[in-house]
């Protein structure tokens, strides 16, 4: 018992309450949430596979949709690989992978949001981040933070995860930046913020 026998365990909180009622609540409420999160992440996956494909970031056959205008493949194909790396056994490995990816994520909206800062200072902002940079600092400062705390929980699933990046970058950088969609939503900020800088 105690805290080492709990710090081995894979669930550690419905083993504390013991085999009543109160543990199957519990497991049932989490069951509930994380099959309400699928929609979610299935939703958001098929969409970014979509946005990506259309501006030409990814290959062109992903943005392609149905008579009912859904992006097949796009549900499709992520879906089949989830299906094969679970069947791999390696949950914890693949969890580990998902934390380091977000984590990465993090750093990069961060840093991305601190340069637009400083770049774009006078561009119209819907919303903005109470405490400005400092904040974004902050956030930037835990998210490295944990970036680094994944290398020393995992360092086999955080290496995996640069290898998939770098397997993108190479992607993009040997073939899909020459294919880029000019009319893309990204390309057009891109072009009008071009064009501002040679008005000004």
């Amino acid at each position: 018992g105690g805290a080492a026998a709990m710090s081995e365990s894979g669930n550690p909180l419905v083993e504390a309450l013991g085999d009543g009622t109160m543990a199957k609540v519990v497991n049932y409420i989490g069951l509930a949430g994380l099959i309400a999160s699928f929609f979610s992440i299935i939703y958001a996956y098929s969409r970014q596979l979509f946005a990506l494909s259309r501006a030409g970031y990814l290959p062109k056959v992903l943005s392609v949709t149905n008579s009912r205008k859904a992006p097949t493949l796009a549900l499709v194909v992520p879906g089949l690989i989830g299906f094969a790396l679970s069947l791999t056994g390696q949950g914890a490995l693949l969890l580990n992978m998902a934390v380091f990816g977000a984590a990465l994520s993090y750093v990069l909206m961060m840093v991305s949001h601190i340069v637009l800062r400083y770049r774009a200072p006078e561009m119209d902002r819907p919303y903005r981040t109470p405490g400005g940079v400092v904040t974004t600092g902050f956030a930037l400062v835990i998210a490295v933070l944990a970036v680094i705390a994944t290398f020393l929980v995992d360092s086999v699933a955080a290496l995996g995860c640069l290898v998939v990046f770098a397997a993108f970058m190479a992607y993009f950088g040997f073939y899909s930046r020459h294919h880029l969609v000019a009319n893309s939503p990204d390309e057009e900020f891109a072009a009008l913020a071009a064009a501002e800088d040679e008005l000004n």
